[in-house]
């Protein structure tokens, strides 16, 4: 896993944050320097950080565990979508369904509805139905499709979250916090890093720098997956080599077995030479 060097975070933009007027004093330990009334991040301090949470975010992956990606800003969304997707994790770029963590099972009631109009197109149910009927159910389904599409397959709580941008997706953090999911976070310099597990700061406004931030933790990912896969086979041949090991000392154990009888064997014909040898004595 290689992380992003000094220059290439400048190069991204990442060191860019809000005026200073709008900051949160509690980001003051990330931040390197004001200048033209704005206020510049430390990326030294951001690339430590960064290795930190690609690191952890690499042993979720590996442990076959599932990370929520979220954000709802314009340019972040399709970011978000491409490299979830190409780790094979949940991600939510529409509007944040409230509750989704906190009430859980009612979201995944909503999912499995979405799968029930499916299986009504496909076995025919659909047809019979009228012309409104079919009409308000594609709406309702579409709808579903653009909030949980990206969800369907989230059959449990995420063990972790990502989010690009704290104060706007407050409601999520805010709900991972109440159930203790540990959350990952580009956190800006208007925003308070307190509620967040692993703070990574950087600029959360410009597009360049969220994808070089999302591709370090990626990569970071695929590199747990693959591990994982790794493990997985590794742990087959294993079994495989014990299973061979156990079926040896049994066919040992049965010829031992064998032998007794034959040992028997040899000792009766000994006890009835000597039995003949007494007869004939016994008739002189």
């Amino acid at each position: 896993m290689s992380t992003p060097n000094f220059d290439q975070l400048l190069e991204a933009g990442c060191h860019f944050g809000h005026l200073k007027r709008k900051w949160n004093p509690a980001m003051a330990p990330y931040i390197f320097m004001e200048r033209n009334g704005i206020h510049i991040i430390d990326l030294y301090k951001t690339a430590a950080k960064l290795e930190e949470a690609a690191n952890a975010l690499k042993g979720i992956a590996k442990s076959g565990k599932k990370v929520l990606f979220v954000a709802t800003k314009k340019q972040a969304k399709q970011v978000i979508a491409d490299h979830a997707e190409s780790v094979g994790m949940p991600y939510v770029i529409e509007r944040w369904p409230g509750g989704m963590l906190t009430n859980f099972p009612t979201i995944r009631k909503a999912v499995k509805k979405m799968s029930a109009i499916d299986k009504m197109s496909k076995d025919g149910t659909f047809d019979n139905l009228s012309k409104r009927e079919k009409l308000q159910i594609a709406r309702q389904r579409a709808k579903l499709e653009k909030t949980l599409g990206s969800i369907a397959d989230l059959n449990r709580l995420p063990s972790a979250l990502f989010v690009v941008d704290v104060l706007k997706e407050h409601i999520a953090v805010a709900e991972a916090n109440r159930l203790g999911i540990p959350v990952f976070a580009m956190v800006d310099t208007n925003s308070d890093p307190s509620n967040i597990d692993y703070v990574i700061p950087a600029n959360d406004d410009a597009s360049k720098s969220i994808e070089l931030i999302l591709d370090t933790v990626c990569a970071a990912m695929k590199e747990g997956l693959e591990e994982r896969k790794v493990e997985k086979v590794d742990v087959a041949a294993a079994e495989g080599e014990e299973e061979g090991e156990d079926k040896a000392p049994k066919k040992t154990r049965t010829r031992v077995g064998r032998r007794k009888p034959q040992a028997e064997d040899v000792e009766a014909p000994e006890a009835n030479d000597s039995e003949a040898a007494a007869e004939p004595a016994e008739a002189e």
